[in-house]
């Protein structure tokens, strides 16, 4: 947590432009940064991606593939044509992401992946969290809350993304699941779907409950699904029956780890911050000529309602985080 705090910190010092994707000298290396979608998450990531660039006198230039594949092909080809020495770049698919990458990387552009993996073995780093320990850390939080429920067993509801990144989806389930055997209870699955839209994850919810009437704990293994199984147990008035434990840290989840309703217990999010910092900063050097990690580990931040101090702290520097993103 604190090292998390020192990382937000830090951002207050960075002036609000920068994220508008200012220019580095004119002298530094040319250095693209790609992102898949606008949320929260990625835009913090684009913040530790400037930060990076500013520290290095690099040229950073941000692209968003808008969950695109050929939009992240054309990306990756107008980077190569420009001239770019490296791209960081979170891969849409392990496999299909493959062959742009490939050839810029043979035209001497150096890759480097985050946050989700590349089946290839060219890029020079790639930097991520655990994703089993994202899982792990909010499975425990769970099993300390579920011992103390009465009962041999508990019914549990699993909110997934296998559809979308079967493999992240998966280390994540079963790291959460493995940590909650630990509780000494007998775990009931009833439903493992994909929920990792808001929208998808509230009728999900909400289908789960009507045909599970005793369901203990729902698990969310992401944000939107987080915040679907939240919403669709306070409309269907189930709590303090059904709680829900979740994934990621954005503003929205610690407004609901602090309400009085007590239905969202736990959370673990990631520190964007920092991987889009290093996704950059071996970008840099790698591109220099100078030796980088090949896997870089960033770990998570556990957020749980009974540390309700913790989560203001985080709610706190997030706010001021996201208001130099608005500008």
């Amino acid at each position: 947590m604190k090292r998390a705090i020192v990382l937000i910190l830090a951002l207050s010092v960075m002036a609000t432009g920068a994220f508008a994707g200012g220019q580095g000298e004119d002298d530094g290396e040319r250095v693209a940064g790609i992102v898949f979608q606008a949320d929260q998450f990625f835009q913090i990531i684009q913040l530790g991606m400037q930060a990076a660039a500013d520290e290095y006198g690099a040229n950073l230039l941000l692209g968003n593939s808008d969950n695109s594949p050929q939009k992240e092909i054309e990306l990756v080809n107008t980077y190569l044509t420009g001239g770019v020495d490296a791209i960081a770049i979170s891969p849409l698919s392990e496999t299909a992401s493959v062959q742009a990458l490939e050839e810029a990387n043979e035209e001497g552009v150096e890759i480097v992946t985050y946050n989700s993996p590349l089946g290839a073995d060219f890029p020079v780093s790639y930097i991520n969290s655990s994703q089993y320990e994202l899982g792990s850390s909010t499975g425990e939080a769970a099993a300390e809350y579920v011992s103390g429920l009465s009962g041999d067993s508990i019914n549990v509801a699993v909110l997934a993304f296998d559809s979308q990144l079967p493999e992240i989806s998966d280390q994540r389930v079963s790291g959460f699941l493995d940590a909650l055997a630990d509780s000494g209870k007998d775990v009931n699955i009833v439903s493992r779907q994909d929920g990792y839209l808001a929208e998808m994850a509230l009728q999900t919810s909400t289908d789960i409950m009507t045909a599970n009437n005793e369901l203990d704990l729902i698990f969310a293994a992401n944000e939107g699904g987080t915040v679907g199984a939240v919403q669709a147990v306070r409309n269907a008035g189930r709590a303090g029956e059904t709680v829900v434990f979740g994934t990621d840290a954005t503003q929205q989840l610690t407004q609901f780890l602090l309400a009085d309703d007590g239905i969202l217990q736990a959370v673990t999010g990631q520190q964007p911050f920092e991987i889009g910092f290093q996704a950059i900063e071996n970008a840099i050097l790698a591109s220099r000529g100078e030796s980088v990690e090949a896997e870089v580990i960033v770990p998570g931040v556990l957020l749980t309602r009974e540390r309700a101090d913790d989560v203001r702290d985080f709610q706190e520097e997030l706010e001021s985080i996201m208001q130099q993103i608005g500008g």
